[in-house]
């Protein structure tokens, strides 16, 4: 089984987007996906509850109040964690996960909150002996903006894998609301925004 653990402190970067992204790519290729929810809000499984038949099929689990084992037969986890992660919280999920992804948005405050979050990151030891590596995904980007030119900056002088950078784009709005994602998507709008997913996903699969 291979586990990735969706993760920052700062709230409202983008972690459960791209944890349900992350699951349904993996159930669309046919790996056997389970979703678990850390946030007590439960976004991870609204979002599941709103997932029509007709989609990949995804298990979802809440975590919210304890950490159980994934069911039998999983082969993919995607860890949804909250903001409000406590250092005990934060030591657990990464041992846990094989990978941990680190979105960040365009902005002062996420800056400072990613550095914060990297810097308790640092100080486990699966990740400062390189046993377990860092993504760093650039969320809601938006092309030929100062606040996105001073994030790639930012994103350049942190240390680890900068490994996307994801458009910002009403289509997430979108399939959110209908318990879906881009990988659920046909047409061509949908295609150039999966492009950006490419490279997160070789990232994972090569460093797990």
């Amino acid at each position: 089984m291979r586990a990735v653990l969706v993760a920052n402190i700062k709230g409202g970067c983008g972690k459960t987007t791209i944890a349900t992204h992350l699951a349904a790519a993996y159930a669309r290729s046919g790996h056997p996906t389970v979703l678990a929810d850390v946030d007590r809000q439960r976004s991870s499984l609204g979002w599941l509850e709103r997932r029509p038949a007709s989609a990949a099929p995804l298990a979802g689990i809440d975590w919210s109040r304890e950490f159980d084992e994934p069911p039998r037969g999983t082969r993919r986890l995607v860890i949804d964690a909250p903001a409000a992660l406590k250092a005990k919280q934060i030591e657990e999920l990464v041992r846990m996960a094989d990978i941990v992804v680190l979105p960040v948005l365009p902005g002062a405050f996420d800056e400072q909150a990613t550095q914060r979050f990297l810097k308790k990151l640092e100080e486990l030891k699966p990740i400062a002996r390189n046993k377990k590596a860092v993504a760093v995904v650039g969320n809601r980007m938006k092309a030929r903006t100062k606040a996105s030119e001073r994030l790639d900056a930012f994103l350049g002088g942190l240390g680890h894998a900068v490994v996307a950078r994801l458009r910002d784009s009403q289509i997430y709005a979108d399939t959110a609301a209908a318990g879906l994602s881009l990988f659920d998507l046909t047409g061509k709008r949908a295609a150039e925004h999966r492009g950006d997913w490419d490279a997160l996903l070789t990232y994972i699969d090569e460093n797990v």
